[in-house]
């Protein structure tokens, strides 16, 4: 009962006043503040971090000159030869080789850069992700699947040149509040707004602490000055506080240095003959991993475990989901999965329930054939605007609140709002909400847990320094990392995106959505067999 006691011990002395777990100070990330883990944690997230390490990358010249940056416009990047003297077959892997330069045609001599492949034929619809690797010299080779005949073309994209990374972990050592929060409290007539966050930096204010004791996940606000903590009506962002120098910025310039095409330094094309007969299947010794699926007329076609079917009438999907509660938790790349069911299926009737149309909840219901779907977003940090803080539920929370059993499909994801803050905020994030998934599946092992993965982006300044997809690319390691060997699934929104040929964007457009789906729907609905 005593640790219990401690645990809800009003902080006088730290200046927070309101009951709650009591932080500790994590000194590697200066004013953030994270509780103590339990060893097993603890490793896990040590595991996890070396795991996800980025190669160190080179500090800002000094003066500064973008000449020595890493250019795209002066990079390359070279066909290695086929194993048949320059002859491809179906089920072999393309290699390429990529050479860094600055713009004054210096090799660079370090990795870190942020690199993005595909391999794609636009005629047939066909595309797939390559699996890119640093080789820590300024050079980095990336391998293909060769899946389909026909011609294929290598697309080599550089994200963000190393010294960017360089700036963008700076950021998030330095200023991971450049996102804030503000909270409305009122009591009677009387209001104040106060600002908000995860890490927020100490002042002679003293802080509100709205710690969840059930999920240990941190939140904080500077008090009102006059009303009490426990006056906290709703939750909005409040902002951006962009604070790079005029020099730093010259490294995230759309078309010069940021989302920008390397080209080949011969041909960029191949072309792809039919499988021979008893062909072994070819590897490469430069990257292990393959791709989890691939692009063919427009489709996706899994790689290994589900085999996706196409759901293409609304009659296809209900008879799919006839007597299944869908459950949707996340941000609002998950929303637009409900958006999405909604518009599809018109015997799907929305509650309305006066609610924002950006934060929810939400509810639709088919009647006759027994379908109910709703959506919740997560917790904070969520950047929507006037969340009551009725509606600020954690994840995990809520899936402890679930039945489940095996007419219950519960979808996850979450990435896009924790991008500005240390990535152990995000490992404890997901940590919590798989000892949920534990719990959840030890009651009701029937459940289908279902989990997007983060996906890349369309990138302008303000973008790329509150949700790079370097920041992404993090994240998605992490997720992967944290629910492997679990009974849930995933959609790799990541290649999915990756290997389309239409443009990055936070919300993909409706032919990638409309894959994924079709992915979620045969996890739901397999085929016999399969």
């Amino acid at each position: 009962m005593k640790d219990n006691m401690d645990t809800l011990e009003i902080k006088l002395n730290s200046k927070i006043i309101a009951p709650s777990v009591s932080p500790v100070s994590y000194t590697d990330h200066g004013f953030c503040t994270f509780l103590p883990l339990s060893p097993k944690d603890a490793l896990e997230e040590k595991y996890i971090l070396k795991s996800i390490a980025w190669p160190e990358t080179p500090p800002l010249p000094s003066p500064f000159s973008q000449n020595k940056t890493s250019d795209p416009a002066h990079s390359i990047f070279t066909i290695v030869s086929g194993r048949g003297g320059g002859q491809w077959h179906v089920g072999d892997k393309l290699e390429i080789m990529v050479k860094m330069y600055d713009s004054q045609r210096n090799p660079k001599k370090c990795g870190g850069d942020v690199l993005l492949a595909r391999l794609h034929n636009p005629v047939l619809g066909a595309g797939v992700a390559g699996q890119v690797k640093d080789h820590l010299n300024g050079s980095y080779s990336a391998v293909f699947s060769l899946l389909w005949e026909g011609s294929a073309q290598v697309e080599v994209t550089l994200v963000h040149p190393s010294e960017a990374v360089t700036v963008l972990r700076r950021l998030t050592r330095e200023q991971p509040d450049r996102i804030y929060f503000k909270s409305q409290f009122r009591s009677g007539s009387a209001t104040e707004i106060t600002t908000c966050n995860v890490c927020l930096r100490p002042t002679q204010q003293p802080m509100c602490n709205y710690t969840d004791l059930h999920t240990g996940d941190l939140w904080f606000c500077y008090k009102p000055k006059k009303l009490s903590c426990d006056a906290r009506i709703s939750h909005s962002k409040g902002g951006f506080n962009q604070n790079i120098s005029a020099m730093e910025r010259k490294l995230f310039q759309s078309g010069v240095n940021m989302k920008v095409s390397i080209l080949a330094s011969g041909p960029a094309n191949i072309t792809v003959l039919p499988k021979n007969k008893g062909q072994s299947q070819s590897s490469s010794s430069s990257v292990e991993s393959g791709p989890s699926g691939y692009y063919y007329q427009g489709v996706w076609r899994a790689l290994g475990g589900t085999t996706v079917s196409q759901f293409n009438t609304s009659s296809a999907i209900t008879q799919c989901l006839k007597g299944k509660v869908v459950h949707l938790y996340g941000d609002s790349t998950i929303r637009q999965w409900f958006e999405y069911l909604n518009t599809a299926l018109p015997d799907l009737k929305e509650f309305i329930l006066q609610n924002s149309k950006q934060v929810g909840p939400f509810m639709t219901l088919d009647y006759a054939n027994n379908i109910l779907v709703t959506y919740r977003c997560h917790g904070p940090p969520i950047r929507f605007s006037n969340v009551p803080t009725s509606e600020l539920r954690y994840i995990a929370n809520e899936l402890d609140n679930v039945v489940g059993g095996r007419n219950t499909i519960v979808v996850l994801g979450i990435w896009s709002h924790l991008s500005t803050f240390p990535v152990e905020v995000y490992i404890r994030r997901l940590q919590g909400i798989r000892r949920a998934v534990v719990r959840l599946l030890s009651r009701a092992p029937s459940t289908l847990v279902v989990i997007r993965t983060a996906n890349p982006k369309a990138l302008t300044l303000y973008e790329t320094l509150t949700n790079s997809d370097w920041y992404s690319l993090q994240r998605d390691k992490v997720l992967r990392a944290m629910f492997k060997g679990l009974n849930v699934h995933l959609v790799d929104a990541w290649e999915m995106v990756v290997a389309h040929n239409l443009p990055h964007s936070l919300h993909p457009q409706p032919p990638i959505i409309k894959n994924m789906i079709n992915v979620l729907l045969s996890y739901i609905c397999p085929k016999k067999g399969a």
